[in-house]
């Protein structure tokens, strides 16, 4: 009764078109100085306990190094490098920009900076060449969702606080899934640019290909600098998270100097914004969790899956077809911190491995950020494209068809998550 209390309030302040964030805060102080006794102190020190977690101090340093790499050129180069190894393949642009989304995934964290970044320079060079709008689109809208896929990725640093699994692990384990599902996203550009015979690049000399790679460099040592340096232990990934943001920062301003000082100001200004907006829905949904908790919610739906008789295939069909519904009304922040603390301890008693259903809701969380009606890389998309949120839908449907064949994939091969990390002995 309590949890069906719960979620109505939650639901019709939702409707209302209020924030998710205050929805869940005025949620749960509704109900708790309404229908229990809990006194408003607790109330206060959950708030401020809720983001004392190490971990949490990762979000904000991601944020601000895809900012520096967003302003600082780090994209265009990473853009010419891959049209150089894979633009004379049919498709070529739309490849690069695959294989360009991956590489920049894999030093900003986020779905919509990748977007952005990818999208602002390659989308208008697609149009000039001589490609349909809507395949661009197409291509960039779903490959931009490798952002939070392919480590580093603020949705699994945000899981793992909801949780309590390690970082590390989930990074780790978020890389053959990235790499599969950039593959996949690959070859449906390549067969569609084939069928409908879309331009190709001249292919680049070898020289052509030394020189772009040069140029992308610095950019590209950042995976090996987050990456390698937690597998090595030399630091965590809240550590990599800083270290990244300042290696960025000399790259984007003294390296490439694609950044001036003068600018420096206003990107710590914006990350500063974008942070507050997260640690905000993030305080907000720790409450909420608090109050699910305290009234055994959680514990009462494991209990009642598992007496229903659901097995962990059943179990992770209906997680799914739940996250993919929750895709539709809201973003994926907001889905991990509310969602993940119900489901994760009926997953345990199943016998799944907390890591590979952290990946699984990633992959979900991808699948929501590229359909309507909130999907955020369809509203980033429409920005750059000038195209109404109706016509990008059809336009990312073949590659979204792919996602959800890769969801399934993932979600029932967990060796697919849990190979590399077990493989580097974190497991």
């Amino acid at each position: 009764m309590s949890a069906l209390i719960i979620f109505s309030l939650l639901l019709v302040l939702m409707l209302t078109g209020m924030p998710i964030s205050i929805s869940l805060g005025l949620t749960v102080l509704t109900f708790l100085f309404t229908m229990t006794d809990v006194p408003i102190e607790a109330v206060a020190l959950k708030l401020f306990t809720g983001i004392e977690k190490f971990e949490i101090m990762a979000i904000p340093f991601f944020i601000l190094a895809g900012n520096f790499l967003t302003h600082g050129g780090v994209a265009r180069r990473m853009i010419n490098f891959a049209s150089s190894m894979v633009g004379h393949w049919h498709g070529g642009l739309g490849l690069a920009g695959v294989m360009a989304c991956a590489l920049f995934a894999a030093v900003s964290g986020s779905s919509p900076a990748t977007v952005v970044a990818i999208g602002s320079i390659l989308l208008p060079a697609m149009v000039k060449q001589g490609f349909p709008n809507s395949f661009g689109a197409g291509v960039i809208t779903t490959s931009g969702a490798l952002g939070i896929l392919i480590p580093p990725s603020i949705v699994m640093v945000m899981y793992s606080v909801a949780t309590n699994t390690s970082v590390g692990q989930l990074f780790m384990a978020g890389v053959i899934p990235g790499l599969m599902l950039a593959t996949f996203l690959g070859l449906t550009t390549w067969y569609r640019a084939r069928k409908f015979n879309y331009p190709r690049l001249p292919k680049a000399s070898f020289k052509q290909r030394v020189k772009a790679l040069r140029e992308s460099m610095w950019g590209l040592f950042l995976i090996v600098v987050v990456i390698g340096g937690i597998y090595t232990g030399i630091f965590t990934p809240t550590e990599a998270a800083a270290m990244s943001a300042v290696y960025a920062f000399v790259v984007a301003v003294f390296i490439y100097k694609d950044l001036t000082l003068k600018q420096v100001p206003k990107v710590l200004l914006d990350s500063a914004s974008m942070s507050a907006m997260l640690l905000y829905i993030i305080t907000n949904a720790v409450l909420f969790s608090f109050l699910m908790t305290s009234e055994g919610i959680p514990q009462a739906m494991a209990g009642w899956l598992i007496d229903a008789g659901l097995g962990p295939i059943a179990f992770l069909l209906v997680v799914n077809i739940l996250l993919l519904v929750a895709g539709n009304v809201m973003e994926p922040s907001s889905i991990v911190l509310i969602f993940a603390p119900i489901l994760f301890p009926v997953a345990m008693q199943l016998g799944i491995d907390p890591v590979h259903f952290g990946i699984l809701i990633v992959v979900n969380m991808e699948v929501g950020m590229c359909h309507p009606p909130v999907g955020l890389n369809l509203y980033v998309a429409s920005g750059i494209t000038k195209m109404g949120i109706t016509e990008l839908t059809v336009a990312v449907w073949p590659w979204l068809l792919t996602m959800l064949a890769f969801l399934g994939l993932v979600t029932y091969v967990p060796m697919i998550s849990l190979w590399l990390p077990k493989t580097l002995g974190m497991m």
